[in-house]
């Protein structure tokens, strides 16, 4: 069978440290923890599941000590997760079986599906494809200061197994733009991914003239990833919402279009726009084609779940009242309470139409 080195950086995670190895028991057969100056007990836990513990200095460059941690891993395929993921457990059996799979059909890159959000139930709610397990050769390399990644190469896979990334402590909201802005006081160029990215975090601190620059100049490159340039067009939509230029975000929606078949997040945010202006005609029909274009299978980039049923029928069933059309907007409330049972928002609308029977 394949052999499989887990790859990990980490820095004062002894809170999560424990919990994230013992969830991948039995699939890895090397264990790699490269510690960036942890002050707690994270080497220590560590060195519970490993002998293979190294210490790396740290210098803002995620790539620069992803790479030491690949370097380090002497099996066939490198994996990565970071200390606060958990494989859960039915995923785990899936793991398990792809692993089995790796010696006879002998992929070169997997991407897996990463969960980075959470509804009320602790369901996923905002998952996206993430590079998760790759040979070990030369293509194997991180690249980015920030929100690093490895360039897909060869045989690729996508397969439907979860890694959870939960939480127990808040990240440091500065850090990523404080590395960005040292990049740029420095003169560094940036890579494509690296400018998105940076207008973004500008966008995330309110900052919305200068995000709305750096994601137009990205959007203007010819080098930046599809998925990335239909997010930034909605992140640019809402810089200009945030710098009250209505028109203008919709344009920057409009222009998302042009990326393939729009997804239900791109659909929602149009439909949004003609909501604002009720004109619940053209809000509707936006809303239809985000549960039209529902189907996930082989879509990259950032999938929100709310917005792939429950928000889109929400919504309908409020167009729909406006327009006088109250069964078909009751129906739309039962098929929003289809796809989360137990909301407010449905319980009052079921009320609403209950009483408007009478």
């Amino acid at each position: 069978m394949a052999s499989i080195s887990l790859c990990m950086i980490v820095k004062n995670e002894e809170a999560v440290l424990g919990r994230c190895l013992a969830s991948t028991a039995g699939f890895a057969d090397e264990i790699v923890i490269i510690d960036t100056g942890s002050t707690d007990r994270t080497k220590e836990i560590a060195r519970e599941y490993t002998e293979k513990v190294y210490d790396f200095s740290w210098r803002d460059d995620f790539a620069s000590a992803r790479n030491f941690a690949f370097s380090k891993g002497s099996k066939e395929y490198l994996f990565w997760l970071d200390a606060d993921d958990v494989i859960p457990e039915g995923e785990l059996g899936k793991l398990k079986k792809l692993k089995a799979r790796l010696d006879a059909e002998r992929p070169d890159f997997v991407m897996l599906l990463y969960a980075v959000g959470f509804d009320e139930q602790g369901k996923p709610s905002f998952t996206f494809y993430r590079e998760r397990l790759m040979r070990r050769c030369r293509s194997a390399v991180w690249r980015g200061r920030v929100h690093e990644a490895v360039t897909p190469f060869g045989t690729i896979w996508k397969e439907e197994i979860v890694i959870e990334h939960r939480k127990k402590k808040a990240a440091d909201s500065e850090r990523n733009l404080r590395i960005f802005e040292k990049m740029r006081a420095g003169g560094e160029a940036f890579g494509a991914r690296e400018q998105y990215y940076y207008g973004k975090e500008l966008y995330y601190h309110k900052r919305y003239s200068e995000a709305a620059r750096e994601l137009e100049d990205f959007l203007g490159r010819s080098d930046g990833w599809k998925v990335d340039k239909l997010d930034a067009c909605r992140h640019l939509a809402k810089c200009r919402y945030g710098l009250s230029e209505s028109k203008e975000a919709i344009k920057a929606l409009l222009e998302g279009l042009q990326y393939g078949i729009p997804r239900p997040e791109l659909c929602c945010d149009i439909g949004n726009w003609f909501f604002e202006r009720q004109e619940f005609a053209e809000a509707a029909y936006w809303y239809e084609q985000a549960l039209k274009n529902r189907d996930k299978s082989g879509m990259d980039g950032f999938i929100q779940e709310e917005l792939r049923g429950y928000v889109p029928c929400l919504q309908l069933c409020v167009c729909y009242d406006r327009l006088g059309k109250k069964r078909l907007a009751e129906r739309f409330n039962r098929l929003a309470e289809w796809f989360k049972p137990g909301t407010d928002a449905c319980a009052y609308n079921r009320k609403y139409f209950e009483e408007g029977r009478k």
